[in-house]
């Protein structure tokens, strides 16, 4: 994309969202509802060879056969000081005796301490994005699996609808504060953020230092971020990536405005948004359909007024000092080498403030690295979990391939 066409999208989208073409607004939508949630405007798209009915049967078939997304624990909810309502729900660990015996046995502390791991999703996923550790960890320790305001099966954000007020980084560590308060509280805690998520975690970290030092004992931050975000070029020539960050703000806006026209073009523009979606999600070939389709239907699910509400906080998010919490704790930082959302480089910055932290970089992987390599996230999890002394030597994790307890 040069810097001139793309001073122009902004008064298209602004122009097409006003004009109640809905097919047109879906095309605008679908590009750049992605680009904010981790793509760029102006990206080559990859054309299927097949019809545009097989694509769609594919996709029905897809849907009603893919196991993912399909676990479910015991749901809550808690309430954020603006009154969001905040949807959790928890796994309970089971007693070892009943672990099954095909497993891959872990080695650390004979008795460990009662931990409880909190897992904090990605922008425009849900708490559904951790199937495959999930599957793995049920029953091994207690986990907590939430969905951030205005994704999932959490409330649309309060102060977003009442007040107008812009989303921040610094209000989603407030959302995580009171899912702790509400799910786990007491004992020690292992944090695990994606993307968003680990940005969620600093923010919890920089404004409840004391919650951090007192029953924090582990933290994992995977495919994210402390600052600079405003820098990623997306894989974008130079010109482009300039133009881009000038307009999107304001092409996000007139679609959010439009939102209900946006999402009906959203829906007749499914081959155009999976290209895009893929291209930034994935980077091996051979990635399973059905995981290439279960985060699309994820990332489809999120509204595009949604997308609009969130897109401005990245461009601000600055949480460098906050890392600084998590100093002499175990420190799990991993990410995906060919990640266009988030470069491995914020990774290896995140790492280099905290030199006792392991850093862990997945060849032939992208943004959703947890999906597309489950087996490698959940190894370096199992051992960020038995050094925080989550997990007993004969505690065991299953297969990540595994639907279902």
């Amino acid at each position: 994309m040069s810097e001139t066409s793309a001073e122009a999208v902004v008064s298209a989208a602004s122009a097409v969202a006003s004009s109640g073409n809905w097919r047109k607004a879906g095309v605008a939508g679908a590009a750049i509802g992605v680009v904010a949630a981790g793509a760029a405007a102006g990206v080559a798209i990859e054309r299927l060879t097949v019809g545009r009915g097989m694509r769609k049967k594919a996709r029905l078939a897809l849907d009603s056969t893919g196991p993912y997304g399909t676990l479910r624990g015991t749901p809550g909810k808690a309430y954020s000081d603006d009154g969001t309502e905040l949807y959790y729900e928890v796994d309970e660990a089971e007693p070892e005796a009943s672990l099954a015996p095909r497993r891959r046995r872990l080695f650390g502390r004979k008795a460990p301490a009662p931990v409880t791991v909190v897992f904090s999703h990605g922008y425009c996923l849900g708490q559904d994005s951790w199937h495959f550790q999930r599957a793995a960890l049920r029953g091994v320790v207690r986990t907590v699996h939430w969905d951030q305001r205005s994704h999932g099966r959490s409330g649309r954000g309060a102060a977003q609808l009442d007040d107008r007020k812009p989303v921040t980084i610094d209000q989603l560590g407030r959302d995580l504060l009171a899912v702790i308060e509400a799910a786990v509280p007491e004992g020690p805690i292992v944090l695990v953020g994606h993307s968003m998520g680990g940005m969620t975690v600093m923010a919890l970290a920089e404004q409840f230092p004391e919650l951090i030092r007192d029953r924090v004992v582990g933290v994992a931050l995977v495919g994210t971020s402390s600052g600079r975000l405003g820098e990623v070029n997306f894989g974008l020539p130079v010109a482009g990536v300039a133009a881009v960050r000038r307009v999107l703000p304001g092409v996000l806006k007139a679609l959010g405005q439009q939102a209900a026209l946006v999402e009906r073009g959203r829906r007749a523009t499914a081959d155009l948004f999976a290209g895009i979606i893929k291209r930034y999600s994935f980077a091996s070939r051979d990635v399973d359909p059905a995981v290439v389709r279960f985060a699309e239907r994820m990332i489809e699910g999120t509204p595009i007024d949604v997308v609009a509400e969130f897109y401005p906080a990245f461009t601000e998010h600055d949480k460098t000092a906050a890392l600084a919490r998590f100093a002499g704790m175990p420190v799990l930082v991993l990410a995906g080498v060919k990640d266009l959302v988030t470069p491995s480089e914020h990774s290896e910055a995140i790492a280099d403030l905290l030199p006792d932290a392991e850093l862990v970089l997945v060849p032939d992987a992208g943004h959703l690295v947890m999906l597309e390599h489950p087996e490698v996230v959940i190894d370096r999890l199992a051992d960020l979990l038995v050094r925080a002394g989550a997990v007993p030597a004969g505690a065991t994790v299953g297969r990540c391939d595994s639907a279902s307890s």
